[in-house]
């Protein structure tokens, strides 16, 4: 099955919001569809905010709406956006 590496990032609700948590939940759900986590980055936005940069590879067949909207779902969770596609090779 060929995969793509995608990259998301999740906003918190806010600077409060246990990370670590969204994380574990994240990492979780995308391994329950069929996709695995490559690397995980804290990426600091402005006011004590981080966004968590999530790279996976992700199963081409599958659409994209799956994964945005699984991880909307996990609480403390603001927004979640693809913010890179690419056909991973080899």
């Amino acid at each position: 099955m060929p995969y793509a590496a995608l990259k998301v990032k999740i906003m918190p609700t806010s600077p409060d919001a246990d990370l670590k948590r969204i994380e574990e939940s994240a990492r979780f759900k995308i391994e329950n569809l069929d996709a695995r986590v490559h690397r995980v980055e804290i990426e600091p936005i402005a006011f004590g905010l981080n966004a968590i940069i999530i790279t996976i590879a992700w199963p081409e067949s599958k659409e994209l709406d799956l994964i945005e909207n699984a991880l909307s779902q996990i609480d403390e969770v603001n927004s979640v956006e693809i913010v890179d596609f690419r056909r991973a090779v080899g």
